[in-house]
């Protein structure tokens, strides 16, 4: 017969996978692989010491990286498609406009107020940062900007969208699990996103005024620049498949045939208007990315990117992360953890606390976007009605600690994409994603001290 855990044996396995993880991450500098691989067979041990049998393992490892299929198609997807954005001239048509556009020292602010409107109309983290994310990223990176303070403002505008977007399906998944309506969820969540976000702007802006700019070589963007445009052809038409994806997103058509048609597009765009291209090349950048030789270094690592290939360093994190959190809950290691932090309420505040540490830590175990939101939810909603709390607090918390945390863990579905994509690990832009790190904080304030916290009448 199977044993239960306790909240005090799910406490201690915790806490020792997470300490091998940490050490294996920043003392002996590994990738995250290898130790969720030695977790996983850790845990299929201490399943068999609690009498499970091995089926029932597998079962749960399989039904966790069932829950990421569709992620993974994604990021598959969203690797050729900037392979083909790339090849085909789009990027480097949107590098050289944003060259015109963009100066070095409001560059932090305008990325993350491109990215905010990018993502408040998409509603989509990875449409964000595989669109508009990229191009900006390539931008800082020729002016200089250090790779994790880029990311981290492409990171905080992105998920802002994700957050407060009706478009967004974490927004509506969140307003649906606690049965509150999307408006109010939206507005609720003001409270918390506003300073958050304000603050991130403010940051942004003093950053950017308080660099110095003088060793700032413009010569080397009009050298980029020209590299560019001997390198491509330069037009607006390459710009036909970004807007569709954007266009289609904001229709709230699914990802997946989104994405098919901004491939598609893409690669009839890239032959006609590139005239060296050829079909052999294009297909082969699918698969493995740009291969060109310009005698530019940056524009080499800019232009270099994308294919099916690159995804797969992420996409092999993610199915073992998943595996590792499919495994925690068939041995009822997360529900314990919950109904343990449920059990230690002492006040209504407490309520607010026990989910964001809930959704942070379904985030860690499990890797898990949507697993963050629905667990705590529907595990602390009862006592939400218990302490005469709104829904609407459940709701606003389950995006402060679930949606915006997610992109700030290595092996998380959005962490792993966001660092592959841009080429930039987690570890290096997670102290610049001001926004991400802002709103549990903000949450837990409002928390005890009462205000914008809707009560029960």
């Amino acid at each position: 017969m199977k044993k239960e855990v306790s909240f005090g044996q799910s406490l201690i396995i915790v806490t020792a996978l997470l300490a091998f993880i940490f050490i294996s991450l920043f003392i002996l500098k590994v990738e995250p692989h290898i130790p969720l691989v030695f977790s996983v067979a850790l845990l299929c041990m201490i399943g068999f010491g609690l009498r499970y049998k091995w089926s029932d393992l597998e079962k749960g490892m399989i039904e966790g990286v069932r829950l990421g299929v569709k992620p993974i198609l994604i990021l598959m997807l969203i690797g050729i498609l900037i392979a083909v954005w790339m090849v085909g001239g789009t990027i480097p048509t949107i590098l050289s406009y944003g060259f015109e556009w963009i100066s070095p020292q409001y560059f932090l602010i305008s990325a993350l107020i491109i990215t905010v409107l990018v993502s408040s109309f998409t509603g989509s983290t990875f449409t964000t940062v595989s669109t508009v994310g990229v191009a900006l990223f390539g931008i800082g990176s020729a002016i200089g900007v250090h790779p994790g303070l880029a990311a981290g403002m492409i990171v905080s505008g992105a998920v802002f969208g994700d957050k407060m977007s009706p478009l967004s399906d974490t927004t509506n998944f969140a307003s649906g699990i606690v049965r509150v309506s999307l408006a109010g969820h939206i507005r609720h969540m003001m409270w918390t996103t506003l300073p958050s976000i304000f603050i991130t702007a403010v940051i942004a802006l003093v950053i950017g005024l308080m660099t110095n700019r003088s060793a700032f070589q413009y010569e080397d963007i009009e050298a980029i620049q020209q590299v560019l445009g001997e390198a491509f052809n330069l037009s607006v038409l390459t710009l036909l498949s970004p807007l569709l994806v954007l266009l289609l997103s904001i229709k709230r058509v699914d990802v997946l045939p989104t994405l098919v048609v901004g491939i598609v597009i893409g690669m009839i765009t890239a032959l006609l208007l590139q005239p060296s291209l050829t079909l052999s090349q294009l297909l082969t950048a699918l698969q493995g990315g740009g291969a060109l030789d310009s005698g530019n270094e940056i524009v080499n690592s800019i232009v270099n990117r994308g294919g099916l290939q690159s995804m797969m360093f992420s996409i092999s994190l993610i199915i073992i992360a998943l595996s590792l959190g499919g495994l925690m809950r068939e041995l009822g290691i997360v529900k314990a953890l919950l109904d343990g932090l449920a059990k230690g309420i002492r006040r209504s505040g407490d309520v607010i606390l026990s989910t964001v540490l809930s959704s942070v830590g379904v985030n860690v175990i499990t890797g898990e976007q949507y697993l963050s939101i629905l667990l705590p939810g529907q595990t602390f909603k009862p006592l939400y009605e218990k302490w005469s709390l709104q829904s609407k607090n459940l709701s606003r918390t389950l995006e402060d600690a679930g949606t915006v945390i997610n992109p700030l863990i290595p092996w998380g579905v959005s962490g792993a994409f966001i660092s592959q994509t841009l080429g930039v690990p987690v570890i290096e832009y997670l102290p610049f994603c001001f926004f991400c790190l802002l709103c549990p904080f903000f949450a837990l304030v409002l928390a005890y001290t009462g205000v914008g916290i809707a009560k029960q009448k």
